[in-house]
């Protein structure tokens, strides 16, 4: 299969955020911080990374704070330096997304009919061949970015979709899209079939797929085919499935540390694995963990 580069990277950024309220009333959940960064800036930061050309943001009309954060606040940065604080102007330069680098657009999703319809919205924004799926809810931490990770792999299997996966307790099966496992190679599972959120007692497998994804652009066929599934919505892993007997499929196990930010366990679990590696929150969790010893096992 002849595979050209990944040059777009599709962010899907159009959901309510219910697990979040009352906060994401008001603020997108991708704009919650995890200590001092917002989640979407992780994500931007990997797609950055992995050099992909086009930055696609699927969003909703309510969330029109995202695309402020997003791009540069030149007037923001100038009254920043203005009352000296020309660090602070630099960083935030440095963390939007330059479109002198990088081109930026914005799609809407007017109505939440499920990750798969996300991704279908971008068709017509994306750039000629493949492209990345990544959802910032699904924090990946590790000294080389997950996307940077499978676009490299990805021009050395034979399958055209490609997704992360992690092996997950069976009675968890039933929160992911799960694949049916033929063959393991080093990091890479081959898969004949995939399942959204399987019963335990009927998964074929414990490989689960999170979120990142590199896809071949026939996906949108598949997609713009594709007849709601499970929770009445489109699902991705529905039309990656139905394309496995001509496109092919393999999971790939990434070396980072993954992070359910879409959860408030996982977003507590992100920040606390963060404090522990930075310096400037030792004390904070020296005296917690001395107020808090653990119970000695009984």
């Amino acid at each position: 299969m002849s595979k050209g580069p990944v040059r777009t990277a599709i962010f899907p950024v159009a959901g309510l955020g219910t697990r979040f309220l009352p906060a994401t009333k008001a603020t997108p959940k991708e704009l919650l911080p995890v200590l001092d960064t917002p989640l979407i800036q992780f994500a931007i930061d990997e797609a950055r990374d992995a050099g992909v050309e086009r930055m696609v943001f699927v969003s909703h009309p309510s969330k029109s704070a995202i695309e402020r954060y997003v791009m540069d606040d030149a007037e923001l940065r100038a009254t920043l330096r203005d009352r000296g604080k020309a660090k602070l102007a630099r960083d935030l330069h440095k963390a939007a997304i330059d479109e002198d680098d990088h081109e930026v657009t914005f799609v809407m999703q007017h109505d939440p009919l499920g990750l798969g319809h996300a991704v279908l919205c971008a068709r017509d924004a994306v750039l000629p061949g493949p492209v990345a799926v990544i959802l910032p809810d699904d924090l990946i931490v590790g000294q080389k970015g997950c996307l940077s990770e499978m676009i490299a792999a990805y021009q050395d299997i034979a399958a055209g979709h490609l997704v992360a996966t992690i092996n997950v307790p069976r009675q968890e099966v039933s929160k992911y899209g799960i694949l049916s496992v033929v063959g393991q190679t080093g990091p890479f599972t081959k898969a004949d079939g995939m399942v959204e959120k399987p019963d335990p007692k009927d998964t074929p497998s414990t490989t689960a797929v999170v979120g990142r994804y590199v896809l071949d652009p026939c996906i949108f066929d598949a997609l713009a085919r594709q007849t709601p599934g499970a929770g009445g919505e489109v699902q991705l892993t529905d039309a990656i499935a139905k394309d496995i007997l001509t496109t092919g499929l393999a999971g790939f196990q990434f070396s980072g540390q993954r992070f359910d930010c879409g959860t408030k366990q996982g977003m507590l679990s992100a920040m606390l694995h963060l404090a522990r590696h930075d310096p400037a929150f030792d004390d904070v969790l020296g005296v917690f963990l001395n107020q808090n010893p653990t119970p000695n096992a009984a």
